[in-house]
């Protein structure tokens, strides 16, 4: 399976690394990898890349924010979404175990790189499966948004966590085109970016489009061009977007949504509108068949966490 190097792996230190252990770092790096001393000049130069960006605090929130893609390198080609359940490279090697079995959710769960191996996030950040909180941001409707957002941790946490152990959950990141991404849902090699709503009890309509009450449109988050980015970011991810419908009184079956033509929620729709029931039943189904739903990749964890800050 092809991944993306970050400047962070470039040099062996992880994303919460300071100024003191990056130009530690690089000292290193730069003494194994130059040319007079009979290194690579290529390795040379990314090294030296990776230092400029992340000991400069402006380059390096740049960078973060753009989740390891900025000036990093790719070690091969990626393989795409349509590749889902392909044959590309080690990810589709892991549909099948020794026994010729096919891994499930539940299959114990498998680190690439292990967790004895060095890799972009130490062993206690891979192992945890929620990072993160709800992020303060601006001020009007502070409140209310950060209660709503705790609902849907705690609704994650408590029904698709347990049932997903190597799915793992990322709260408050930066979008990259801009704004922020409530809710990331890793698992395996598929992504699903949450955001959410809380709206009163009642029969919603929803054409894939449109969100529709009593014939008064109600305009979900834009999610969609955020879908895209991430897409384009993690091309070895299926990346989808989910928009869930909280009720007042935590209610799951509540509100309830009429879906017409076009709408029914899945892993081939870029925007999806659930209620609380729906949005566990639909990311067990998603995260949990997968192509390699046992799988915690630390390097693409590592990118995601880079988003947080």
């Amino acid at each position: 399976m092809a991944q993306r190097q970050t400047h962070y792996e470039v040099l062996g230190v992880a994303p919460t690394a300071n100024a003191t252990d990056i130009k530690s770092a690089y000292r290193r790096a730069a003494r194994a990898t130059h040319p007079d001393h009979g290194g690579n000049a290529e390795d040379f130069a990314r090294a030296t890349l990776a230092y400029e960006t992340l000991i400069d605090p402006a380059s390096r929130t740049r960078y973060d924010r753009s989740y390891g893609t900025e000036s990093s390198y790719l070690r091969g080609k990626a393989p795409t979404r349509e590749d889902d359940t392909g044959d590309a490279g080690q990810r589709g090697s892991m549909r099948f175990d020794a026994s010729g079995t096919r891994p499930s959710a539940t299959t114990p769960t498998e680190y690439l790189p292990p967790l004895d191996a060095p890799g972009a996030v130490d062993r206690a950040t891979s192992i945890r499966q929620v990072h993160g909180t709800p992020r303060k941001r601006g001020i009007f409707g502070a409140q209310a948004r950060l209660a709503r957002e705790t609902r849907t941790v705690a609704l994650l946490s408590r029904q698709v966590l347990t049932a997903l152990p190597s799915a793992r959950l990322v709260n408050g990141l930066h979008a990259p085109g801009g704004g922020y991404i409530d809710h990331a849902l890793l698992g395996g090699y598929r992504l699903a970016l949450i955001h959410s709503m809380l709206l009163p009890k009642g029969v919603y309509r929803w054409d894939g489009d449109s969100l529709l009450r009593d014939g008064k449109h109600i305009e979900p988050p834009r999610i969609t061009p955020v879908v895209h980015q991430m897409q384009s970011l993690f091309p070895e991810l299926n990346v989808t977007g989910w928009t869930v419908l909280l009720a007042p009184d935590g209610n799951l079956h509540e509100p309830v949504i009429d879906y017409v033509r076009g709408g029914v929620p899945g892993d081939m729709s870029v925007a999806n509108v659930v209620n609380a029931i729906n949005l566990v039943r639909e990311m067990k189904m998603f995260l949990g068949t997968g192509p390699a739903p046992q799988v915690v990749d630390r390097t693409i964890l590592a990118r995601l966490l880079g988003g947080m800050y």
